[in-house]
């Protein structure tokens, strides 16, 4: 992990911290310090993007890669995010209906004990449509 960003025990769940940006320059880092977490046995990783501003589509396509990796591997990703720039992109691009996204990491990890908010539908398989007939997601 690069140490940038926090990482958080809380049980089999695993919380980090991401910056306030994620874009070309970080989003690969961002991918690799997610799967980190998934490769010490996380039962679910949640991303706290609740202090992040931006999120571009290099930061979209690292949580794709993510998410899906971290499905092979029987575990899973939750977003906790609350700035509206974030969660608009998030929304527009459908990663909300791939990736759950919460308000706060607590309704993450509510979520996460099985009273999930928001339902995380599974990845679409490579050539078919994606969530509510959309292409398929980058990843």
């Amino acid at each position: 992990m690069s140490g940038e960003y926090q990482l958080a025990w809380v049980g089999s769940v695993a919380i980090m911290t991401l910056p306030a940006e994620i874009d070309l320059a970080n989003a690969e880092q961002v991918r690799e310090d997610l799967l980190s977490a998934v490769a010490q046995g996380a039962s679910q990783v949640i991303a706290d993007m609740t202090a992040t501003t931006f999120c571009d589509s290099a930061g979209i396509t690292a949580l794709v890669r993510v998410v899906r990796r971290a499905t092979a591997h029987g575990s899973g990703l939750r977003l906790a995010a609350s700035a509206p720039t974030v969660t608009r992109v998030l929304a527009l691009t459908g990663i909300d209906r791939l990736i759950g996204v919460y308000p706060s990491v607590a309704a993450a990890l509510a979520g996460a004990g099985g009273d999930a908010a928001v339902a995380e539908p599974a990845p679409s398989a490579p050539g078919q449509a994606g969530p509510a007939g959309r292409a398929p997601l980058p990843g």
